[in-house]
């Protein structure tokens, strides 16, 4: 049996994937969670095979959870889903450690596939994303595989998504049990780190980075 976590902040999808991994006999569904930091600590409670994860997270974005289950949680392994394929984002994701990258347009089929591939021990990638590492590999651009975040740490990290969230200092100090003054720091040495002034550069640098999508 293939024991799955859903993480999708918006509930028809999530009712959606539901629906298709339930017809799939060798398949349960062990948890749905709406949030990123709900995701890591429902993974690290279950410690399922899979973790179909989307990456437009709100709390901590599904590249970063993808990373921390990668590094920190033996025996279970991550698909992204994403509306998204630039450069970036597809780096983020197999630099991080995922071990499948699915677009929310695929058909049921390759979601079934991709599912029992990945459960197997193998990679999946959308076709779309094949396409784009072969043709870096071609010499015609594509994306190249360096993690643009990897000089913040992983609370930084948290801290940047949450600052390109909108959230305050008080707000983001309560979400991650810190204090306000431990907050102001990590965001203080995210400016000085990456040469940015002020709130407005963090969520530009956010968001061109694939930390937070716009509109989410």
């Amino acid at each position: 049996m293939i024991r799955i976590v859903l993480a999708d902040d918006h509930a028809l999808c999530r009712a959606g994937l539901r629906a298709i991994l339930e017809e799939m006999h060798e398949v349960e569904v062990v948890a749905e969670v709406s949030d990123g930091q709900e995701a890591l600590r429902v993974i690290e409670g279950l410690k399922p095979d899979l973790a179909l994860v989307d990456s437009s997270l709100p709390g901590l974005n599904g590249l970063e959870v993808a990373a921390r289950v990668s590094r920190g949680i033996g025996g279970t392994r991550t698909i992204i889903l994403s509306t998204f394929i630039d450069d970036d984002s597809i780096r983020r994701a197999l630099v991080g450690g995922a071990s499948g990258y699915l677009l929310n347009s695929s058909d049921r089929s390759e979601l079934e596939m991709a599912v029992r591939s990945v459960a197997a021990g193998n990679t999946w990638l959308a076709p779309e994303v094949s396409k784009r590492i072969a043709a870096a590999y071609r010499g015609e651009g594509g994306p190249e595989m360096h993690d643009p975040v990897e000089p913040l740490t992983p609370r930084q990290r948290e801290v940047l998504q949450l600052v390109a969230e909108g959230f305050s200092t008080k707000e983001i100090a309560r979400r991650l049990h810190l204090s306000t003054k431990t907050v102001e720091s990590h965001r203080s040495d995210l400016m000085q780190r990456l040469d940015i002034h002020g709130i407005a550069g963090l969520v530009r640098y956010a968001i061109r980075v694939g930390i937070v999508a716009l509109g989410s």
